[in-house]
């Protein structure tokens, strides 16, 4: 029985992205329930599609695409926090914990509903983690900024701090405390962003 938890979405074509964006389709090219000798599939897709890792390069200009992003900050300890928080406002640092015990932490703020109203970060948030030793941080809605930012403030703080960014997490069920994340993004070359599949496993007994 593993200790795993899966914290990715499931992928397929109504898998929400963002408005404009590409959505997932899957078009089957042979197919063993066809007669073919092997089924294979080709799949066309953002790459912020569900559970994902931000490049700099998505907002940065000369920022660093995926495939050069060190990994190290995807896999480590991390802190799941949960942040009583409504859609549409930003987690502000008097929200922070006192106590930041890993240098890897998640947001759980269950405001996600398939909407493009959220919570997101405030930059003030991201450089108050970045002092206090963080290194990536994760949330379970779209995008760390408000869906109709046009700054995307606390994106440039993030590339300003070199705090990595993991989007589109699944936290519903997560109880709050310490983890292994282990969140790896592919190595797209010149790409903004990749998918990750993004799993905890406990480092102590968690407390709901």
């Amino acid at each position: 029985m593993t200790d795993l938890i899966d914290i990715s979405p499931t992928l397929d074509s109504a898998t929400w992205v963002w408005p404009g964006d590409t959505p997932l389709e899957r078009r089957v090219l042979l197919d063993r329930a066809r007669g073919d000798s092997l089924t294979l599939s080709t799949l066309t897709a953002t790459v912020h599609l569900g559970a994902h890792a931000d490049a700099w390069s998505h907002v940065a200009a000369g920022g660093c695409s995926i495939e050069a992003h060190a990994l190290d900050p995807y896999v480590g300890p991390c802190q799941v926090i949960a942040v009583e928080t409504v859609a549409g406002r930003r987690i502000t640092p008097e929200q922070l914990p006192r106590q930041i015990e890993h240098p890897r932490i998640l947001f759980r703020t269950g405001t996600f509903d398939g909407s493009t109203d959220f919570a997101a970060l405030c930059p003030e948030t991201v450089h108050a983690l970045a002092d206090r030793g963080v290194t990536l941080v994760g949330i379970d809605t779209p995008s760390i900024d408000p869906f109709d930012s046009k700054t995307l403030d606390a994106h440039h703080a993030c590339v300003e701090r070199r705090v990595m960014i993991l989007e589109g997490l699944m936290l519903r069920d997560v109880p709050t405390g310490c983890y292994e994340l282990i969140a790896l993004p592919l190595r797209l070359v010149g790409f903004d962003a990749s998918p990750v599949r993004a799993v905890l496993r406990p480092l102590s007994r968690p407390t709901p």
